[in-house]
């Protein structure tokens, strides 16, 4: 099979920000820009995005300008710094300490008042501009890793932010701690003009069929990942690997590595720890998938593109 190139950028990729991470230990000009009004800043409240325009149908992310962030900076969360557009920092502050975040928002910083909350940025995310979606996932991502590494994992003790909320250094035994992202690979196993497609019981819809996925283990390529995982998720044997394209999902803490594998055995016989069901399907058939009982994974997540871009492909 020739290969499949990504048709478009990933949801959650193409972030305009300049991380600029020559700045996070330089505490003088973090100070600066934490001091300065024009700064942007990004809440996050219980791993929750803030949104305006969402009963119109048209959601866009508030960015809160440093004064009108100032009460929320003041509930004591963690902060980090995200990095540089056109000269101006923008920052990500978790204020899930507070129970409810929006009466601390001064007036219009709503814009207009009343109409902004906190929501799943995964319900929102694939109407977003792509630009705004790409903050917002780092943001979440950054976020989640800052308020559940209090503590070292190596001695117990307390730790402290460093490098503008990209590190934590223990107290105690003085380790270094940096953000983590687990590797996930998934994969659209193809044969004979056929793509095989799972249903997994964690599936939010009961007819949802998606490309397998699993996480990588220590010491295993990636294209050893994907070969293990079709095995022991459906006891398919695979042979070439093609690479497809990434996408964070920082839903908590992943990013999602995109491949096609070739099928080299049909025989189905699923690990019913892991799948409820799988199949073979041809283009046609998923191209209606109505018709066949099913329904795809959502739009804004590398499997739903994985599966477009192969029934382009035919």
């Amino acid at each position: 099979m020739s290969v499949i190139l990504a048709s478009r950028p990933n949801v959650y990729t193409g972030s305009p920000l300049d991380r600029a991470d020559r700045h996070r230990t330089d505490e003088a000009w973090v100070a600066g820009r934490l001091a300065d009004p024009a700064s942007l800043w990004v809440p996050v409240w219980r791993a929750r995005t803030l949104f305006r325009g969402l009963d119109e149908g048209r959601p866009e992310a508030v960015f809160l300008t440093g004064e009108a962030a100032s009460a929320l900076r003041m509930a004591g969360g963690p902060w980090a710094f995200l990095g540089l557009q056109d000269g101006i920092a923008t920052f990500t502050v978790d204020v899930s300490a507070v129970d409810d975040p929006l009466p601390l928002l001064p007036d219009g910083a709503a814009w207009p008042p009343g109409v902004a909350r906190f929501e799943d940025l995964r319900q929102i995310g694939p109407g977003l501009a792509p630009n705004e979606a790409a903050i917002l996932a780092h943001a979440r991502g950054l976020m989640h890793w800052r308020i559940r590494h209090g503590f070292c994992g190596v001695c117990g003790g307390r730790c402290e932010p460093r490098s503008a909320g990209h590190a934590m250094a223990c107290t105690q035994c003085k380790a270094q701690h940096f953000p983590r992202t687990d590797p996930a690979v998934i994969m659209l196993v193809h044969r004979g003009g056929r793509a095989l497609l799972g249903h997994s019981t964690r599936f939010p819809k009961v007819t949802m069929y998606s490309t397998l996925a699993g996480f990588v283990e220590p010491g295993e390529s990636l294209e050893e990942a994907v070969a293990r995982e079709v095995l022991e998720e459906s006891a398919i044997r695979v042979g070439q690997v093609r690479y497809h394209s990434s996408q964070p999902w920082p839903f908590p803490s992943s990013i999602m590595l995109g491949f096609y594998a070739e099928g080299l055995t049909e025989e189905i016989t699923i690990d019913p720890n892991e799948l409820q069901d799988a199949r073979w399907f041809s283009r046609a058939e998923l191209r209606d998938p109505d018709a066949q009982g099913i329904s795809l994974p959502r739009r804004d997540s590398i499997a739903r593109r994985l599966i477009e871009d192969w029934i382009a492909h035919a």
